[in-house]
């Protein structure tokens, strides 16, 4: 399995766009809730694709897996310090945790079914894996102004019944509301604060941007800053600026035994 320079295994390249990943992509709690309530009695979990250590469970025995230098150097102190491993050959025995977990990562995995069949075999509970359907990324609004970067990530999130059939078992799909308030900035994060995508950094967070040609986000900047000096965004979707929630493309797929 090939790596990046910093030790990434999937296709981004966090050593180059991960530095100020914690700045934007901080975990949010009403997601954190969806997550929490899912690891039900579980005191021992795996995060694999740990990153910096969002969703982790404070108040359970979590062993991290994250193979990116550059996302394990931004863990915060209170957090376990995570291991650097792959997915796809996890360093655990047979039933080793309670439950496995892993968020905004399986889109990212060259080896999908052999990651998910990993976290399945170290688990004896459940399995969560937090990410998007790809059927719905596209409808994002976002859509008008850089449809090449809803069109990566519709390309690279993993169907949720090929997720699924790979688990086994009885398997739960739950849609997770986003806040407006949100503070992990994906890209439907800012479903109502549509000025955050004119902050290169905010766009350097979601992986996808790395995906498409500098013309891309060059092209989104004038677009969408044209139409919210004018008031045209706000004319098509003003509302969503005091929307409470968003449905849109996030989902909590739950694995069970």
């Amino acid at each position: 399995m090939e790596r990046h320079r910093d030790g990434s295994a999937g296709d981004a390249d966090y050593g180059a766009i991960g530095g100020t990943y914690t700045n934007y992509r901080r975990p949010d709690p009403q997601i954190a809730s969806f997550v929490e309530a899912a690891l039900g009695s579980a005191e021992t979990v795996l995060n694999v694709g740990a990153g910096a250590g969002s969703y982790e469970p404070t108040s359970r025995q979590v062993t991290a897996v994250e193979p990116s230098a550059s996302m394990r150097a931004q863990r915060p102190p209170h957090l376990p310090v995570a291991i650097d491993a792959v997915a796809e050959a996890l360093p655990f025995g047979d039933k080793s945790f309670d439950a496995a977990m892993t968020t905004f990562s399986v889109h990212q995995w060259p080896g999908l079914k052999a990651g998910l069949t990993e976290l399945r075999r170290v688990s004896r509970g459940p399995v969560l894996v937090l990410t998007c359907d790809p059927l719905l990324v596209e409808q994002f609004w976002l859509g008008a102004y850089a449809p090449q970067v809803l069109a990566v990530e519709a390309r690279r999130y993993p169907a949720l019944d090929l997720i699924a059939s790979v688990l086994g078992g009885r398997t739960e799909v739950h849609a997770v509301p986003i806040p407006l308030d949100c503070t992990d900035g994906f890209q439907e994060a800012y479903y109502g604060r549509p000025e955050m995508f004119l902050d290169p950094l905010a766009r350097l967070a979601c992986s996808a941007w790395s995906f498409v040609e500098p013309e891309v986000q060059m092209s989104l900047e004038d677009k969408l800053g044209e139409d919210l000096r004018s008031g045209l965004w706000d004319q098509r979707h003003g509302r969503l600026r005091n929307q409470p929630h968003f449905d849109g493309s996030l989902r909590l797929i739950v694995g069970n035994r």
